[in-house]
């Protein structure tokens, strides 16, 4: 899909972006990430991606274009003249810590951190910056709107996990739900609808629900734009469990429904997802005029 190469910068021939790794401290522990600055762009805008559950900082490869999701959406916003920042939670991917350990509080700490770390980049407008969240990084991004001190200028949603006890029972069976809850600093393992499995403590599943992103959702006033897909079976139903953070949202926004499921139809091939990133392009870099 063709992606207009007209943004929020007034630069001649914003390309692509020139990326490097960076790192952070969280609690002691090193979060890595990857910042993408677009050439010939002289303080641009930014964003923050937050991946998903068991993802990482590139998020899900396309198996058509070999090319992460997450990478793919900053190198088409840098066309753009958008930097962004990408990271690995703690315990995922390149960044320090135990997967075991990770909680949901634990990741809005860590985004918080991200933040307050691309705010202080010299290479970036600090006073322009945007928040992606997809899935249980959307339920973070939700929180973390409501809690920054730093000026947003969007929040974007992907099939944000609204309701994530829910979403975690139906991904783990309500029985290891239970086990989860109650079995301390032991781990329980639990086998996802794909075939992996994952280990967890019981800080994870209390942290679920320690925190509601709706609840949260409701102190940030900025644009939002929530987008869901009709045959996403990992969060659903679908428009429903996105409607209900716009329904607790005071501010402008957007219900953003596509026929696609929780990956965009990324097995497929590149059209939704293009047609996801083209979107939210968009809409980020109205909210940044």
């Amino acid at each position: 899909m063709a992606i207009a190469l007209f943004g929020v910068v007034s630069a001649p021939a914003a390309g692509l972006a020139a990326e490097k790794n960076v790192e952070f401290k969280v609690d002691g522990q090193t979060v890595v990430g990857t910042l993408a600055l677009p050439d010939g762009v002289a303080s641009p805008p930014a964003v923050l991606l937050l991946h998903g559950f068991t993802g990482s900082r590139d998020e899900l490869e396309i198996p058509a274009v070999k090319e992460g999701i997450f990478r793919r959406a900053a190198r088409i916003w840098a066309g753009r003249g958008i930097a962004s920042l990408r990271i690995d939670f703690r315990g995922n991917g390149d960044s320090e810590g135990a997967f075991a350990d990770m909680t949901l509080d634990g990741q809005v700490k860590d985004a918080l951190a991200a933040l307050e770390f691309l705010a202080g980049e010299g290479g970036v407008d600090k006073d322009r910056i945007a928040l992606v969240g997809w899935s249980m990084g959307g339920a973070v991004g939700a929180i973390v709107a409501g809690r920054t001190k730093q000026k947003l200028t969007s929040v974007s949603l992907w099939a944000p996990g609204s309701n994530m006890p829910a979403s975690i029972a139906l991904l783990f069976g309500p029985d290891i739900v239970r086990q989860g809850l109650a079995s301390g600093d032991r781990p329980v393992t639990a086998k996802l609808p794909w075939g992996a499995e994952v280990s967890l403590k019981s800080g994870f599943f209390q942290s679920l629900y320690a925190i509601d992103p709706v609840a949260e959702i409701a102190r940030y006033k900025g644009p939002l734009l929530v987008a869901v897909g009709t045959k996403d079976d990992v969060v659903f139903p679908q428009p429903i469990a996105g409607q209900v953070l716009l329904d607790n949202h005071d501010g402008p926004e957007e219900l953003w429904v596509r026929p696609m499921d929780h990956v965009f139809n990324a097995f497929e091939g590149t059209a939704m997802v293009d047609e996801l990133i083209a979107k939210t392009g968009d809409f980020i870099a109205a909210a940044m005029k």
